[in-house]
């Protein structure tokens, strides 16, 4: 499928807020599984009438946090912002300020230890079982310095070059919270800016995604697997929206 159309809608659908295309489909999916990988209890009913109507009726004796709420409609303007920058070159500043667009007005914006504008002043690591060790935060600025002159010195970028990036960044963990969500929605930009199929982490298969990370340097293929599983079916959704043409007046 050619991947200029898919990005070409996305940024056009943006303006437009027509719903039912695959903008609203990629905004309201991102948001709910990007989230739910991450904790979050809202269903994906609820995150789609959080982006169509900024409100929601919950269940009967629903717990529904406010940071999941907040960071719901954040994750809107986070896809938006990866859009209105989607060819710029990736850069320190621009991962620094996706962060802040999806903590801001949450709880760790208000907590000086999660350092919400900026990259990690308390040391974190990856799970609780099979614990995966980040980079020491005063460390964080050079890694990701690094990272990012080695990625953009690549002439032709690849899928593989993409995860790569994904995987260095996530073993980093730049961000007190937040660094999954950023790193899913990098992706997504990259894959968009080089003609690859772009894709959505689904939170069914955050097991597959999470082993994938996990096992990377052992065994590229799982996560790599995992990734084209997922362009398949963000793929299939794009010909069902986009296997169309609307006859523009001139």
């Amino acid at each position: 499928m050619d991947i200029s159309k898919i990005k070409k809608e996305l940024i056009k659908q943006k303006e437009s807020k027509f719903k039912g295309n695959i903008y609203h489909y990629s905004q309201v999916n991102f948001s709910y599984n990007s989230n739910k990988i991450e904790g979050s209890r809202l269903t994906s009913e609820q995150t789609e009438a959080i982006f169509d109507t900024s409100s929601f009726i919950p269940k009967n004796d629903d717990l529904i946090k406010l940071d999941d709420l907040t960071e719901s409609k954040n994750h809107f303007k986070l896809f938006d912002y990866m859009l209105d920058n989607v060819d710029n070159k990736l850069s320190k500043e621009m991962i620094i300020e996706m962060n802040k667009i999806l903590k801001r007005n949450t709880s760790d914006e208000e907590n000086p230890r999660y350092n919400v504008g900026g990259f990690k002043i308390v040391p974190n690591m990856i799970g609780l079982v099979n614990v995966i060790n980040t980079t020491a935060p005063e460390k964080v600025e050079e890694e990701i310095d690094e990272l990012l002159a080695q990625y953009n010195s690549k002439t032709n970028i690849t899928l593989e070059d993409i995860i790569d990036f994904h995987y260095s960044f996530e073993k980093i963990y730049p961000f007190g919270d937040g660094n999954g969500r950023v790193g899913r929605i990098i992706m997504f930009k990259e894959c968009l800016k080089n003609n690859i199929m772009p894709f959505i982490v689904l939170d069914d298969d955050k097991p597959y995604y999470m082993r994938g990370l996990k096992e990377y340097t052992t065994d590229k293929m799982f996560l790599i697997d995992t990734i084209k599983h997922e362009q398949d079916l963000y793929g299939k959704i794009c010909e069902e929206l986009l296997n169309f043409e609307i006859e523009e007046n001139n």
